[in-house]
């Protein structure tokens, strides 16, 4: 019971958690991050999963953390979306890795190429009222790259093995 509810009540929430403040205000809390990896940790008692299988998912936690940070270092992604990249990379294990990287990759270009085309329309009266839509709409901005990510792993987690050792299956 517990696994099923940090796999579908816990994790959604703070994916959702982390998207809405990633496109509020372009950052992802610590404490979100702190909670994935607290989350996990709790996953992992609760599932009773093995030493190959854990070092597996901290191999991929580790792997999303190299990569993200390098995507950092190059300025395409925030410190933010670095960190919950190898939170959900943790989450989900090497089996998992480059599935969600991949999907996660598509949503982020499509999420650009969006922003993009919608920064090259004025914004309708009614929104400029809006801060934190006036700062996604800004061209100097960059893009909210942690909706992207949760959006990515809403679309591979009915397909992962965590949803799976969830269910008991």
């Amino acid at each position: 019971m517990i696994a099923y509810s940090l796999v579908f009540f816990v994790l959604p929430m703070l994916l959702l958690a982390a998207a809405a403040w990633d496109l509020a205000s372009f950052t992802i809390p610590n404490v979100l991050q702190a909670l994935l990896l607290a989350g996990f940790a709790i996953f992992a008692l609760a599932v009773h999963m093995n030493a190959l299988t854990f070092g597996e998912h901290l191999l991929a936690g580790f792997v999303g953390l190299a990569a993200g940070f390098t995507l950092f270092a190059l300025g395409y992604v925030g410190g933010g979306d670095a960190k919950l990249f190898a939170c959900l990379s943790l989450w989900l294990g090497l089996h998992d890795f480059a599935p969600y990287a991949l999907i996660a990759s598509v949503f982020g270009g499509a999420l650009t190429l969006a922003l993009i085309a919608a920064r090259g329309f004025p914004l309708p009266g009614f929104l400029a009222s809006q801060g934190w839509i006036l700062r996604l709409h800004d061209e100097r901005e960059g893009i909210p790259y942690g909706v992207a990510l949760a959006a990515g792993a809403f679309f591979i987690l009915p397909q992962a093995e965590i949803f799976r050792a969830a269910i008991g299956g």
